[in-house]
């Protein structure tokens, strides 16, 4: 095996370290599309949570403009980030590979929300929370929507 071979599921880890639910949400995307994922999740599949998934998804968008808002690396951000980097990261990694692939993604998405925590009061403090987190909006979901379409086959 490759050591790129896990590449997807560390930058999936990445997207979930500045938005928690957008891996997820990406993931049913493309699932929604029709397009497989490599690794193989039998929960990718269930209506419940593709709804779930996406509903959540979309929500974290809206919710993160509020000013009551947590910080990213509260413990139940830092908790939904393990779980939403572990999904993804598995449904990108390889067959075989989806514990690797899981345990790359949350090593990924970790420590870096302290690291986006951190440029995001920046970019808060320069023109504002939402004006902020509307870039960062745009540019998390692009790179989240880009890598599950790079990593996914039909």
């Amino acid at each position: 095996m490759k050591p790129t071979s896990l590449i997807f599921s560390a930058l999936i880890g990445a997207v979930a370290s500045a938005r928690s639910m957008t891996p997820m949400a990406t993931i049913v995307a493309a699932r929604l599309l029709h397009r497989n994922t490599p690794g193989q999740l039998a929960l990718l599949d269930r209506p419940v949570f593709k709804a779930g998934a996406l509903v959540i998804g979309v929500g974290e968008l809206f919710g993160d403009k509020m000013k009551t808002a947590p910080d990213r690396t509260v413990f139940l951000g830092l908790l939904a980030r393990v779980m939403s980097a572990g999904i993804a990261g598995a449904a990108l990694a390889p067959p075989g590979r989806e514990k690797a692939g899981a345990a790359t993604a949350v090593a990924t998405a970790v420590p870096l929300a302290y690291i986006t925590l951190a440029g995001r009061k920046q970019a808060m403090a320069r023109i504002g929370q939402t004006r902020s987190g509307l870039i960062e909006d745009a540019l998390v979901v692009a790179a989240g929507a880009a890598i599950v379409a790079l990593a996914v086959r039909r």
